[in-house]
């Protein structure tokens, strides 16, 4: 299992083949915010970029991949929360591409286009829910309607099997590390409330917890989950929490997520529920 060196946090980290982390890590935050860029011979794609106070920061670590910002031909936003969309103008001024664009969803663009109105923005629909690099390398895009915004979608990286699952698998944590570590007995587990793989803090009850009051409904989380399981993930890389790795810790995780049985509406209304 991969760990996070905390001397490379002013760092990108390639997390798959031209896949770069360029978010940043906060001890004191319980949440934390990952853009991922994704760089492709001349052309490069940002993934839900980043609130404007982390702007700087995140623009550092693209410049030290080694691309220039005007490369950067896309914007992804997965959904329109302030924590993906807030440093908009920051990156439009920077990039300064007369040809950048905004891929998303109507829905959403309607609201991204309060943080900015000057770039235009493609609904991902229009152009067979996908998005093709001058390489051939395909990223698709799947809606997760109402998880959590109703034009919610998750962006699956065929190359690498990489999904970006924007608040899907996002987790809140005090103790957080850039990759997810899962345990053998992490599989079998039914009570998040003792570790039996004596780890400091159980690395799915926050996300049990993010999920429960993140996600809209039983209904919403049950689809998208289910849509998830359909695909080839190597890995994914959410918007918040941890970067889960291999096949076997995305199952498991999934697994998790699976069987929790109040999500959003239904844990205001009845509580958390047998995770059985």
């Amino acid at each position: 299992m991969k760990e996070f060196d905390k001397g490379l946090k002013n760092k990108p980290v390639e997390i798959a083949a031209g896949i770069f982390w360029v978010g940043y890590e906060d001890d004191n935050a319980g949440l934390h915010c990952n853009p991922y860029l994704l760089v492709e011979g001349e052309e490069a794609v940002l993934i839900d970029g980043g609130s404007r106070d982390d702007f700087s920061l995140v623009m550092l670590k693209i410049l030290r991949t080694g691309i220039s910002p005007s490369k950067i031909g896309h914007l992804i936003y997965q959904h329109y929360d302030p924590d993906l969309c807030g440093s908009l103008p920051q990156l439009e001024a920077i990039i300064n591409n007369e040809n950048l664009r905004i891929i998303s969803l109507e829905g959403n663009n309607i609201f991204i286009h309060y943080y900015s109105a000057l770039t235009p923005k493609l609904d991902f629909r229009a152009f067979d829910n996908r998005f093709v690099f001058a390489t051939g390398r395909t990223l698709e895009f799947y809606p997760t309607p109402f998880c959590h915004a109703q034009g919610s979608f998750v962006t699956y990286d065929i190359e690498t099997k990489t999904l970006f699952s924007s608040d899907l698998f996002g987790s809140f944590d005090n103790n957080w590390d850039l990759f997810l570590s899962l345990e053998e007995p992490c599989a079998d587990c039914r009570d998040l409330s003792e570790c039996k793989a004596s780890c400091p803090m159980c690395p799915m009850k926050g996300m049990k917890t993010f999920h429960q009051n993140v996600m809209t409904s039983n209904l919403a989380s049950r689809h998208a989950l289910e849509l998830i399981g359909t695909l080839d993930i190597d890995r994914i890389a959410p918007q918040h929490g941890s970067i889960i790795e291999s096949p076997v810790n995305v199952k498991i995780a999934l697994g998790h997520l699976q069987r929790i049985k109040n999500v959003g509406i239904e844990y205001a209304l009845y509580g958390d529920g047998d995770e059985n």
